[in-house]
């Protein structure tokens, strides 16, 4: 039997969003997202990170220093004691019409068929319309955090915060 998991994006939604992040220094969780992530994870919930990066197809960051900072939010994450089932990045440029990069579905569906997932059973979490696209395309529930009660037209909630979207996974689950 397959498991729904938590999808994330990085930027913006777990950690600052500082633009086109290639300093690991620059790594710092959003407020609460540390505290979130911990209880979700604690119920049972495997925690997936889909985020596109297309910093490295515009040739803003190297490789290298995508990695970098990587493995930094990795480090950052374990700190906490907050461990991931999985990570998929898309470093397309948006022109490059792959079925990776959201609003496209195929990070998400790249990780329910590795990791044995069900997306229906799932919930992704975001900053942006394009994250909740991707969310909808797959049949997940979906939190847009930050967004404002109507965003989205009642295909997918709204949160203020991580700590709020939490409470909201927590206390449907239960």
């Amino acid at each position: 039997m397959s498991l729904g998991a938590v999808f994330l994006d990085r930027d913006g939604t777990v950690i600052e969003d500082v633009g086109y992040l290639c300093v690991p220094e620059q790594v710092h969780f959003k407020r609460g997202a540390a505290a979130a992530l911990r209880r979700i994870s604690g119920a049972g919930w495997p925690l997936v990170v889909v985020s596109n990066q297309s910093g490295v197809g515009r040739g803003l960051i190297s490789r290298q220093q995508a990695d970098a900072v990587h493995d930094r939010f990795i480090g950052v994450l374990a700190e906490e004691r907050i461990f991931l089932a999985g990570v998929y990045y898309c470093f397309h440029l948006p022109k490059d019409g792959c079925d990776c990069r959201k609003p496209a579905p195929g990070m998400l569906t790249r990780a329910a068929s590795e990791l044995g997932l069900d997306l229906p059973a799932s919930v992704l979490i975001g900053d942006k319309t394009s994250d909740m696209e991707a969310g909808v395309a797959c049949g997940c529930r979906c939190i847009l955090i930050g967004g404002s009660p109507g965003d989205g037209r009642s295909r997918w909630s709204t949160a203020a915060d991580m700590e709020s979207m939490a409470e909201m996974i927590l206390s449907a689950d239960s």
